[in-house]
């Protein structure tokens, strides 16, 4: 057989299909196996493996089940190819551990749609929210006319939305995505007579999917795991808060000898970030034994994010983040969710759980043997271009985003002037003591002039779910 013409685009796929094609135009089962072997670390592949992918990718009538290079290019940009582990994408944590041993995906004031002074309050919010895998969501309830509770941030000028609705939106909306239940954060300003209109809407709308009595659960701690039936879990109106009674914080110690178990402390980032400065492993413990929520400054008035790294860091579970402003905290917030099947849930790592040591993510000397991530980034291909039409000036930055200790990044050299398919072929090697509370964050940034460039894209992940092989393909 003759040679295959070289590609117009993804050349450096096709030396690859051509490493392993071997001079024939197209790629046997075996040759296909091999490369299952070598490249994708697959390494319990069999033949019948290699014949499943060409009959899933081969469009094209082959001889003797072989793929020829679209075949191959198809394959190669597909999920199966994807950096993130695909065994991921479901539900594969253990779901029976008290709600405290996970992170949970959580919102703030879920209602605004922009600002907090003047942006607009939607039921759409709300529902973005909940499609992008969110448990815990956040509704501010005031004193509305005609004894009709309201939702918006209070003394400012953003809109109001009926509290009804909204609940009636999360009704909708709930278990769209994930079966796990939904914590709805009620930050209540109403009067007695407006409560009682919300519990009443509460119990009518949601009926038998809200929680009103304790569960009989298994689980070995004292709060109830994630695995229960779809419940929506109240945390404000005294008679239907049944796990989630918010109170507030003292001190660890005052927590450690008075709080019950079905109580959990809210706070400001910038005092729970004073805590896990001065005190990480008692803040560690802390979350060992009870829920806490971090939430956003009120200073920032445009529903800017903090890094929610260093509070996952110490086992917060509701670490709320603006979901409608997109940029690197919700990046990484993103790529921690879409762990364990997109459900809201993840379970904490053991070092954040273990009740044998103290765990402090502040300590520069933990006795862990280190982890050695190497990687290789080689290609993109199809680069957005800005709106100035100008061709991009690409480089990829990779960050690990961890204990600060393990916190860095690298960047590959700069390609000029290729959107379409620019090649890196750069080789980068990370050391990593705690692998388990690391993201991996891919960045694509134009390089604009010697010190300034912009952000393209991004891919996040956590570390755990890195797909071991090479090549892989992710990007957003």
């Amino acid at each position: 057989m003759k040679k295959s013409k070289p590609p117009s685009r993804r050349a450096e796929i096709h030396q690859l299909y051509q490493v392993y094609a071997a001079g024939l135009e197209t790629l046997s089962a075996r040759a296909l196996l091999t490369f299952l072997h070598k490249e994708q670390k697959e390494l319990t592949a069999n033949e019948e493996k290699a014949e499943s992918l060409i009959d899933r990718f081969e469009i094209n009538e082959t001889e003797n089940s072989s793929m020829t290079f679209e075949g191959f290019l198809r394959y190669m940009e597909s999920k199966e190819c994807c950096v993130f582990n695909q065994a991921h994408t479901s539900v594969y944590q253990d779901m029976d551990q008290p709600l405290t041993s996970y992170f949970i995906s959580t919102s703030h004031n879920t209602y605004l749609t922009g600002d907090q002074l003047v942006g607009q309050s939607s039921l759409d919010a709300y529902v973005s929210a909940l499609r992008k895998g969110c448990r815990c969501l956040e509704i501010d309830c005031w004193d509305g006319p005609d004894t009709e509770p309201v939702v918006y941030h209070g003394h400012t000028l953003t809109s109001k939305i009926l509290f009804k609705d909204v609940i009636t939106t999360v009704g909708q909306h709930a278990f769209e995505v994930s079966a796990y239940p939904v914590i709805l954060s009620l930050e209540n300003h109403c009067s007695r007579e407006q409560q009682e209109v919300m519990a009443e809407y509460l119990i009518s709308i949601l009926g038998e999917n809200l929680l009103i009595a304790p569960l009989d659960h298994p689980t070995a701690g004292d709060l109830p795991s994630p695995n229960k039936k779809k419940v929506v879990v109240a945390e404000a109106l005294s008679d239907l808060v049944i796990y989630t009674r918010s109170v507030k914080f003292i001190s660890f110690s005052h927590s450690r000898d008075n709080q019950n178990c079905y109580e959990n402390t809210s706070m400001e980032e910038k005092k729970a970030c004073k805590l896990l400065k001065a005190s990480g492993s008692d803040f560690v413990e802390h979350n060992q034994k009870f829920l806490s929520r971090i939430y956003p400054t009120g200073l920032r008035m445009s529903s800017s994010n903090y890094k929610p790294v260093e509070f996952w860091n110490v086992g917060s579970q509701l670490v709320a983040l603006n979901f409608q402003s997109p940029g690197l905290p919700m990046d990484l917030n993103d790529g921690l969710f879409q762990d364990n099947g997109g459900c809201g849930y993840v379970l904490k790592p053991a070092v954040l759980m273990s009740t044998q040591m103290r765990f402090d993510p502040n300590s520069s000397h933990h006795k862990r043997k280190s982890t050695y991530l190497l990687l290789k980034v080689i290609s993109g291909s199809n680069l957005p271009l800005p709106r100035s039409g100008k061709a991009l000036d690409p480089f990829v930055r990779v960050e690990i985003h961890g204990i600060a200790s393990d916190s860095c990044r690298k960047n590959t050299h700069t390609v000029k002037n290729n959107s379409l398919s620019p090649r890196w072929d750069t080789d980068m090697s990370f050391t990593i003591r705690l692998p388990e509370l690391c993201l991996v964050r891919f960045c694509v940034r134009d390089q604009t002039g010697i010190l300034s460039s912009e952000f393209v894209g991004q891919y996040t992940l956590p570390f755990k779910s890195l797909k071991k092989g090479e090549p892989a393909s992710a990007g957003r």
